[in-house]
């Protein structure tokens, strides 16, 4: 079962710039890669994923959407939640 985690972003977004280095340290804890997307600049998600803010992490699991964080997500509770999917 492939695990997909996926950052929304854009430019600019101070909790965006917040997300990025905690979503680093996710990485490195978990062995994984959290895909940073420029949601502006790939406006084709924004209608995929219902997008509303930046910063908004999706969990996929072979590519269904299993959970959903919008604003700054705190590394514990990061964690944890893609934990359940590995």
């Amino acid at each position: 079962m492939a695990v997909k985690v996926i950052c929304f972003n854009q430019e600019g977004c101070l909790g965006c710039e917040e997300q990025i280095p905690i979503n680093q340290e996710v990485e490195k804890s978990l062995g994984i890669e959290i895909e940073e997307i420029d949601a502006v600049s790939n406006p084709e998600y924004i209608q995929l994923f219902s997008l509303r803010v930046t910063p908004t992490i999706v969990i996929l699991q072979d590519d269904e959407l299993k959970e959903r964080f919008e604003g700054v997500v705190h590394r514990e509770e990061l964690e944890s939640a893609i934990k359940k999917y590995l």
